[in-house]
């Protein structure tokens, strides 16, 4: 079922708030009323009482509601219902939060011990305290969790007077008070993001705890309550209904109170809220997370504003129709967006050059009155927005302004496709939209650096557009650059080099990570696909961009230093020079060689090996390193006379890297059939955890035409210790030897790419053995 087509989750907790009263109203009742067998103990588990009063009934849930009002008879003692309880919100596996209030009566412990006993035998989580109105406020002076749930407190049952009483000497403290309560609450917010990651891009995010979760709604609650800024709007009220009825669906699916979506619960919380799948579920939990990140952040700036006295009151000029005013970015007096369609980037442009925001009333105007840019878009407003995401990273919340007032998808229909778009997977750090942005940002420190830093900004901006459609995301982003590009107004040979980048956007990354670069035929086709000097500057820089704002795992200084040196070579051939032969042993793998037998020699992250040549010799090593807890991330054979030098790029899985005196023992003993590295690999695998996810089967292709001395073999599979070893010893089955091999891990997948001969030397042309090595390789990754 759709939302609002059936009951939702909301109507179901209004139903369960009725029965969840009615239960603590009579418990209350029994506790206060009857007359006791036995002395019962202070509010805590010590004290029993012999009649434990009315069951919990069947289906009890969250509550919502106002409880029972009046004294029923019963004076000086009330019970309070605050948290999730309190406000309404309580999910299935969420516990009670109760307070009993006093007037200071002696029997209060036994009464509290006969509400507590039935609670908790209900197996419902309970957490409780007794306290008078005096120590309420006290606790709430100091403890920020209590005077937050006090705030929202809820009236169930016994003397309203003490809840009233209670609840308006803390709000009465608590405006008071606020510029040292509401920092203390900043401080906690920043603190629970910084633990707890930003909800919109999270892969298994905190629907609770995370930026732009659960809490920051209710800190938003809580500095309206202080009188400082508005309560939460329309907007962010429908947002947090959202990741309620999320967290709701959650608790059913898991039976527990859990608050963190993880990836193989996704599809099932997805179908409880009739949502097609996993992917739907995770765009719409970015959205509501964007959208209460936005008004949390829109309250701090307010609250900054009031407690720290207002800004200057000066207008000062930023461009044409725009002025800062009070530390925010507002249209000067008499401009009108309804005239000028290229104000809306014009003001953008200028809030992010001057790093300040834009206010709220002039982003709600410039969405409400700005008439549809002209197609093609004219000069200056192309010109604005180059100006927008050149400032940087003061582009990124400007960005997110447009975004969150729907100027975006006016401005670039086909941003609607990306817009909140998840990635699913451990590499991305962002939604596809942010990326963009993000990517561009950090384009911006490169703009120095090409010929056209124009074209560098919008390829940045533009160069996953195509993960909006069916296909390979490159090949389709193509097509919508082509359309975009035209829309804004570029010349056909620019809109041709903006295609060509996003087209080529993964073609300098995965080449330099995939391929033999000391191959002549890998900088051929780059050169042949790349075509220019400009382009190649372009795909450089819009290179690091992209890898620096996907995450850490896609980008490092290993895989910079790859590019770099295919970008080098790449750029060698176009100025004419012919790709360099493949190398020859240098003189110091020269010397090693000379060694003969078996030796290891470690400098930084490069391994060396020197041992007699022999079929094997390359996985055979990297199984030893494996076992030292090495990953290689490179490797390449070279061979003088009947030595062989291969040399291993590698980093420590944790820890130090092993003593090369140990490795090249171990290599000695694995040479001479002494050492059992797949024992040894097979006793490590046993002590890893397994995947909670399931994981996609292997895939192994042969690609044609990459080179013309090897075949290329690329794998792809999730990783694991030992990997490279188990391939290679397929292959060697398959009576090929491994040339090279260029290793890749992205989060847990590990694309590998291999260049293997068959013992003369040749590439595998003949189509059976090419599928025998498929199969083996297959067989060796189950």
């Amino acid at each position: 079922m759709m939302r609002g087509e059936a009951r939702s989750f909301a109507a179901v907790r209004k139903d369960r708030a009725a029965d969840i009263d009615r239960w603590l109203t009579d418990l209350f009742r029994t506790a206060a009323l009857r007359p006791y067998a036995r002395e019962g103990g202070s509010g805590g588990k010590g004290g029993l009482s012999e009649e434990r009063g009315p069951a919990a009934p069947h289906g009890i849930g969250p509550a919502v509601g106002g409880g029972v009002n009046g004294t029923n008879g019963i004076g000086g003692i009330a019970l309070v219902a605050v948290g999730s309880l309190g406000r309404g919100e309580l999910a299935p596996g969420s516990d009670l939060d109760l307070v009993l209030l006093h007037d200071g009566r002696e029997d209060v412990g036994r009464i509290a011990d006969r509400i507590w006993y039935p609670i908790w035998d209900s197996g419902i989580g309970l957490d409780h305290s007794v306290r008078t109105v005096e120590e309420a406020v006290k606790v709430a002076r100091e403890d920020l969790k209590a005077v937050l749930g006090l705030i929202q407190a809820r009236h169930v049952v016994g003397d309203p007077e003490l809840t009233r009483a209670a609840r308006e000497a803390v709000l009465a403290e608590w405006r008071a008070d606020s510029r040292r309560r509401l920092a203390e609450l900043r401080a906690s917010a920043d603190k629970r993001a910084e633990a707890s990651g930003e909800l919109a891009f999270l892969l298994e995010p905190d629907i609770r705890d995370s930026r732009g979760g659960l809490r920051d709604v209710q800190a938003m609650q809580a500095v309206a309550a202080a009188w400082v800024a508005s309560a939460p709007g329309p907007r962010v009220r429908e947002a947090y209904e959202l990741l309620l009825d999320i967290r709701h669906g959650l608790h059913l699916v898991t039976a527990r109170g859990t608050d963190r979506l993880v990836l193989q619960e996704q599809d099932a919380v997805a179908g409880t809220l009739g949502l097609l799948d996993a992917e739907a579920l995770m765009r719409r939990l970015a959205e509501a997370g964007r959208t209460v990140s936005h008004a949390f952040d829109a309250t701090w700036r307010t609250v900054d504003r009031l407690l720290t006295g207002p800004a200057p009151r000066g207008r000062r000029p930023l461009a044409d129709g725009v002025v800062e005013h009070g530390g925010e970015v507002v249209l000067a007096r008499g401009v009108s967006p309804r005239t000028d369609p290229t104000l809306v980037l014009r003001a953008a442009a200028a809030a992010a050059e001057a790093g300040l925001p834009l206010a709220p009333a002039t982003v709600s105007t410039l969405a409400a009155q700005s008439p549809p840019l002209p197609v093609p878009w004219p000069p200056e407003a192309r010109g604005a927005l180059v100006a927008l995401l050149g400032a940087g990273r003061a582009a990124v919340p400007v960005w997110e302004e447009l975004d969150q007032a729907g100027v975006l998808v006016r401005l670039i229909p086909d941003w609607e496709r990306v817009r909140h778009r998840p990635q699913r997977n451990p590499v991305h750090r962002y939604t596809v939209d942010r990326h963009l942005i993000e990517t561009a940002a950090g384009a911006a420190a490169f703009t120095r650096e090409v010929s056209r830093p124009d074209l560098l900004l919008i390829s940045a901006l533009l160069h996953d557009i195509g993960k909006g459609w069916p296909g390979d995301h490159s090949t389709t982003g193509e097509i919508v650059a082509r359309d975009i590009g035209t829309r804004m107004g570029l010349s056909p040979a620019d809109v041709d080099i903006l295609a060509t980048v996003v087209r080529h956007h993964l073609l300098l990354p995965e080449t330099a990570t995939r391929r033999d670069l000391d191959d002549p035929v890998t900088i051929s086709r780059v050169a042949e696909a790349v075509g220019s000097r400009q382009v190649l500057e372009l795909l450089s820089a819009l290179a690091v961009a992209d890898g620096n704002a996907t995450g850490p795992a896609a980008w490092n200084s290993w895989k910079a230093s790859l590019v770099s040196d295919l970008v080098r070579r790449v750029r060698s051939v176009l100025s004419g020079t012919p790709p360099a032969p493949a190398p020859v042993l240098s003189p110091e793998q020269a010397a090693l060689a000379r060694h003969g037998g078996g030796a290891v020699r470690v400098n930084g992250s490069a391994v060396t090996v020197v041992a007699p040549d022999r079929p094997g010799l390359l996985w055979r090593a990297a199984g030893v390193l494996a076992a030292h807890r090495m990953a290689v991330r490179s490797a390449s054979a070279a061979s003088a006379g009947a030595t062989a030098v291969i040399e291993f790029v590698v980093v420590p899985e944790y820890g130090t890297p092993p003593d090369p005196a140990t490795l090249e023992a171990d290599l000695r003993l694995v040479l001479a059939g002494r050492l059992d590295i797949e024992q040894r690999l097979a006793r490590r695998a046993r002590s890893m955890r397994p995947s909670r996810v399931p994981v996609a089967p292997p895939r192994v292709t042969l690609l044609d035409d990459a080179s013309n001395t090897a075949s290329v073999v690329e794998v792809r599979a999730h990783d694991r210790p030992g990997l490279l070893w188990r391939i290679g010893r397929a292959f060697g089955e398959c009576g090929l030897d491994v040339r090279a091999a260029r290793v890749e891990t992205l989060g847990a997948e590990a694309v590998d790419v291999f260049y293997v001969a068959d013992r003369t030397g040749r590439p595998i042309l003949d189509e059976q053995q090419r599928m025998q090595v498929r199969e083996r390789v297959l067989a060796a990754l189950r």
